[in-house]
């Protein structure tokens, strides 16, 4: 009798803390575990401990450059890519992507948004071409059959980050990061596992939020992603604007569509922070 079995699933989890002491560093020991006991093959880019150049220069390709009078960081590394003269870290960083089916990118917020060196990591490792590409983006993007999702901690309450906090809505925080990055190049973005202000709170119930993320983690490959507005909605020849007949149908809807596309109405509550609202 044969024995079928789910195929292996890949994880890569992007991580950049400096501190193995830390709270984000027991989130992402944690999903090692967890979904390796699911039988997932899981990789770690530690990005502080790998020395991870953050910036995107010249020297991520190996020999002359086209154009070394008017360098082109994107146009550039797109020729490279294609010739096989990336430098080594870069390759060796898309082929863990290559074969991720799942990506999770776990850090600590820096000033609303991810650590300059995971920034150098997204602005280095998704280059032109192998990530993106304009005929390839947003819902039609290259890695339309993988998933990614973000795993961060904050500094501030929860209520810091709410419509009426100081800090403004987490939503609207997030969507450059989860539509301008992760949805630009296809992927199907999960939704963000948020650890508000660990450090201010009692041991207790930084136990409290590990147990819930390993909770979670346990079905996270069947997770549903975020919505966001497919590429088809949208003119091409009008500059990418929203179709006449789209806007229509959303004329009489309390939200708008998304929290980047909203119509002029109330922006939708949590369309960046759950799935199905």
């Amino acid at each position: 009798m044969s024995v079928f079995r789910m195929a292996t699933k890949n994880v890569l989890i992007v991580y950049a803390h400096q501190s193995s002491g830390s709270f984000n560093a027991a989130a992402k020991d944690a999903a090692v575990e967890v979904l390796k006991a699911q039988d997932c093959t899981v990789e770690v880019s530690d990005l502080y401990a790998m020395k991870f150049k953050a910036a995107a220069t010249a020297e991520d390709i190996t020999g002359e450059v086209k154009n070394a009078d008017h360098f082109r960081y994107a146009e550039e590394t797109k020729l490279a890519w294609e010739e096989g003269k990336l430098c080594d870290d870069l390759t060796e960083e898309q082929r863990k992507l290559t074969q991720a089916d799942l990506i999770i990118f776990q850090f600590p917020m820096y000033w609303f948004t991810v650590p300059a060196i995971m920034k150098g990591w997204i602005d280095r490792v998704l280059t032109l071409g192998y990530a993106y590409s304009h005929e390839k983006r947003y819902s039609q993007g290259i890695f339309k059959d993988k998933k990614a999702m973000l795993s961060f901690t904050t500094g501030s309450q929860e209520s810091m980050f709410s419509a009426n906090g100081i800090n403004g809505d987490m939503n609207v925080t997030l969507w450059p990061l989860q539509n301008g990055i992760l949805h630009y190049c296809g992927f199907q973005v999960l939704a963000p596992q948020i650890f508000w202000a660990p450090s201010h709170v009692p041991s207790e119930e930084r136990s409290t939020m590990l147990e819930g993320w390993r909770t979670r983690l346990q079905g996270i490959l069947k997770e549903k992603s975020l919505s966001f507005t497919p590429m088809d909605c949208f003119d091409r020849e009008k500059g990418f604007q929203l179709k006449p007949e789209v806007h229509e149908k959303h004329a009489s809807k309390e939200y708008g569509l998304t929290v980047g596309i909203h119509l002029g109405k109330a922006l939708p509550p949590n369309n960046q922070m759950k799935a199905g609202v």
